[in-house]
């Protein structure tokens, strides 16, 4: 009868601990998904120059290789990517802001991130 006791407890230690770790990597994993939030690398509001009026681009969306879209008022919208230049979406005219660099965007005091 104690033979059977001692391996119902190491049964039951051995679940226990694999469902110890299996928290521990889901709680880890968890963390290292929120590390790589693709929004971080990005301000979340440019301002540009375009035709005569200030607008301000507004970060929407970033897709999987590493695109950004910012959009304004007026169903204008731009596109960058971390190492890339700024391009106007549907066009060529871009305002201020086409053709810099996000370097470029934060030295002239145009990319504005969100501070806590």
């Amino acid at each position: 009868m104690e033979h059977v006791s001692l391996r119902s407890m190491t049964a039951f230690l051995n679940i226990s601990i694999t469902m110890l770790v299996a928290c521990g990597a889901l709680v880890l994993t968890s963390a290292f998904a929120y590390a790589q939030d693709p929004f971080d690398d990005f301000p979340m509001v440019i301002s540009c120059e375009y035709k005569g009026t200030y607008h301000a681009f507004y970060l929407s969306r970033v897709t999987k290789d590493g695109t950004a879209t910012f959009s304004a008022s007026d169903r204008i919208a731009g596109t960058i990517t971390l190492g890339g230049k700024a391009k106007a979406v549907g066009g060529s005219d871009g305002g201020s802001c086409l053709g810099k660099t996000l370097k470029e965007l934060r030295e002239s005091g145009q990319a504005h991130d969100l501070k806590s």
